[in-house]
């Protein structure tokens, strides 16, 4: 029986292999040959209501809400939900509203019995909104241009009723950041090119748009107002088509925010999203958990053979056909995302990315978390 063992391990490590070539070719490829358009953008007038829920958020309110407020668009407001917040949000907010008239707030107050949460504060953001088309961001983020409005708001075409915008974090020091950096981007090339693919799974809340007619047409979160997390993902994922989602990633339309500087920190924003995968539909469920599966055994299997000594010269090349193919698929796309500069981790942060996240994939299954911020 101890015969078959590295065959097994080899047969093993190639199917594993195969599939995350598979993978690579199909999906992430999009992206790599996506040619992003480079013309300036022309602001139109479609009238857009920028909102975010802001909690506790007066420090991050002071120094990033004038970037949107000055956004250079003729037609837009800003409607921040000030979500039970006890620090001086709402002397902040106040104070910006006297210099501001496009600015409007909504104030959410904690019921004793009733504990609100994110998906609560962007409802009550989207009833108090102005206009149909509705682009939403975080109260520590800042667009990297005065055209992010104006360049969101272009994809608004006849039939679009989502957009999916891309929103970085700053480069800083250290090594949680360089890894947060790498995981948003590899997770980024991957849902941006299923869109391109005319299969969209997933946005990010901190650059997203959508219309109020389709919030309101499938009940807002009312199928998932019992999961913390998913006001983005999860609202993408059930209301996306073929047909009605846009893609808007010109390096003016991104929105950059800093990355968790702590272990602790990471892991209670990993904690909190990664519950709501099992929620996706079917489809987008198997061919994410396949390429998270196959990539973490690809590393498990690569090693046992490595301990076992089998056919090493057969696994060295799977190897380096994979590792190669990743460059030039993920080089290509990293430079229209900003992120050139960690491909020369991904030997290391692969490896550790599927690692991270199998293992939040269980975490996020078995423990729930209680509190948006």
């Amino acid at each position: 029986m101890e015969q078959y063992i590295p065959l097994a391990l080899l047969c093993f490590l190639v199917l594993c292999f195969v599939w995350q070539m598979g993978f690579l070719l199909v999906v992430p490829r999009r992206l790599a040959a996506y040619h992003v358009p480079d013309e300036d953008v022309v602001a139109g007038n479609l009238p857009i209501s920028v909102i975010i829920a802001a909690r506790n958020e007066a420090e991050n309110l002071t120094q990033y809400l004038p970037a949107i407020l000055e956004q250079d668009y003729p037609h837009f407001e800003v409607v921040v939900v000030n979500d039970c917040s006890v620090d001086n949000s709402r002397w902040v907010l106040e104070d910006f509203a006297k210099n501001y008239p496009h600015l409007k707030l909504v104030t959410v107050t904690e019921h004793p019995r009733f504990k609100t949460g994110k998906k609560f504060a962007l409802t009550m953001g989207i009833k108090a909104a102005s206009h149909e088309h509705l682009l939403f961001t975080d109260a520590d983020c800042e667009p990297a241009s005065p055209q992010w409005i104006a360049r969101i708001a272009a994809n608004f075409t006849p039939g679009v009723q989502i957009v999916l915008g891309y929103s970085p974090y700053r480069k800083r020091r250290g090594f949680i950041n360089a890894f947060t950096r790498f995981e948003t981007l590899k997770t980024a090339i991957t849902y941006i090119s299923a869109a391109l693919g005319r299969n969209a799974y997933m946005g990010i809340g901190r650059n997203l748009a959508y219309t109020k007619s389709l919030f309101f047409s499938v009940k807002g979160f009312a199928s998932h107002l019992h999961i913390l997390a998913g006001d983005d993902d999860l609202f993408v994922n059930q209301n996306a088509t073929t047909d009605n989602t846009a893609v808007e990633i010109h390096k003016d339309a991104f929105v950059y925010t800093d990355a968790k500087r702590t272990l602790g920190g990471y892991f209670r924003q990993k904690k909190r999203h990664m519950g709501v995968g099992g929620l996706y539909k079917n489809k987008h469920r198997r061919m994410l958990s396949f390429e998270a599966l196959s990539g973490f055994f690809f590393y498990v299997a690569l090693v046992l053979c490595i301990v076992f000594k089998v056919q090493l010269p057969i696994i060295a090349g799977l190897y380096i056909a994979r590792l190669i193919t990743q460059i030039i698929v993920y080089i290509k796309s990293a430079k229209k995302l900003t992120g050139k500069d960690l491909i020369w981790f991904l030997p290391f942060f692969d490896l550790l990315y599927y690692v991270y996240l199998n293992v939040f994939g269980l975490i996020g299954t078995f423990v729930k978390t209680i509190q948006w911020k």
